[in-house]
């Protein structure tokens, strides 16, 4: 690494330190601000832009999800600005289920999918929206959403697809990195304490049994199984379909609706068009949510970014600082 890439990543290390301080001064402001706000509103305050003019008493509200979907447990700052957050995308679904104002949520997604867990939190939120707030959600896909991505949109009112769109990838993976000849070679070896037989099931240090295997098999074949099932309700498709669908391939956005699985072709635009002509919302004013209601942590890492490094640059300190390599099953499309 030269001595410019040192220089950068040091400088980053350090504007980290100063966000960190902005970010708790910025934190304590906004709470406080937020607070009064609710005690106002009655409910949660919430950056709104306006897409499209219209009805404000009748509303449709564009929720996004982009991006791998996965819960790190980060808040907004410096080096998760811009990322996807999981936290937030569920309060925006449960703002827009809750808003009086509201009148139908289209969610856009681009996301080859992520963990199972959120994947399924993201499909009940939808679910809820449709059930308890009695409000229409449709989904409009873009370059990609496959996998997860197309778990949390199966159960939608409508489901639309550019042409070109990747989506199905209907399945779960899991895996790992086996480096235990690479170990062997250079004289490396894993000294494992354990409390049973399976405790250090998946190890990259030495080869899986067949039992580990199978225990293992058994839990995806259960997802799958979840997957499948909520394609069934949620697409009236029947069971033997999807599963003859479903085995892991990606589909275009015209293949998949030969197929079922999405109901029309085109983009967010005419998506929200649809929505408005077959759910008696013309005219309605459209938006989406900002997140936070003065997005300071994007101001910061915009400028940053901007003056210091590259996006690659951050993205490097983020992995150094701390990533989870715990295999874990997935609702996620990998090339």
């Amino acid at each position: 690494m030269n001595v410019k890439r040192w220089v950068a990543i040091g400088i980053a290390a350090l504007l980290l330190v100063v966000s960190i301080g902005f970010q708790t001064l910025f934190s304590v402001i906004n709470s406080n601000f937020t607070d009064a706000l609710d005690t106002a509103t009655g409910g949660s305050y919430m950056g709104e832009e306006i897409i499209e003019d219209g009805d404000m008493m009748k509303r449709i509200a564009v929720v996004k999800v982009e991006g791998t979907i996965q819960d790190t447990g980060e808040e907004s700052s410096l080096l998760a600005s811009g990322t996807y957050n999981h936290t937030a995308l569920l309060e925006q679904l449960e703002q827009a289920g809750m808003d009086e104002t509201v009148g139908g949520v289209v969610i856009e997604v681009n996301s080859p999918g992520g963990g199972v867990v959120e994947s399924a939190e993201i499909h009940d939120k939808v679910v809820e929206i449709q059930e308890e707030y009695g409000k229409p959600v449709y989904v409009s896909m873009g370059n990609t959403a496959a996998s997860g991505g197309y778990y949390l949109s199966a159960s939608a009112n409508k489901i639309v697809a550019h042409p070109a769109t990747l989506t199905g990838s209907i399945g779960v993976i899991m895996s790992s990195l086996n480096y235990a000849e690479l170990a062997d070679k250079i004289g490396i070896k894993e000294e494992v304490i354990k409390s049973a037989e399976h405790k250090d099931i998946m190890s990259g240090a030495r080869d899986m049994t067949d039992e580990e295997r199978d225990i293992l098999q058994s839990i995806i074949d259960d997802m799958y199984a979840d997957f499948v099932q909520v394609i069934v309700d949620g697409r009236n498709m029947p069971e033997e379909k999807v599963r003859e669908l479903g085995d892991g391939r990606v589909y275009s956005g015209k293949q998949a609706m030969e197929n079922g699985l999405v109901d029309d072709l085109g983009d967010l635009e005419d998506t929200i068009a649809m929505m408005k002509e077959e759910q008696g919302l013309d005219g309605a004013e459209v938006f989406e949510y900002t997140g936070d209601g003065f997005g300071m942590g994007s101001f910061w890492a915009t400028a940053a970014e901007g003056l210091f490094v590259s996006d690659s640059d951050l993205l490097g300190i983020k992995e150094l600082m701390g990533k989870s390599n715990s295999p874990a099953a997935m609702y996620l499309y990998t090339e």
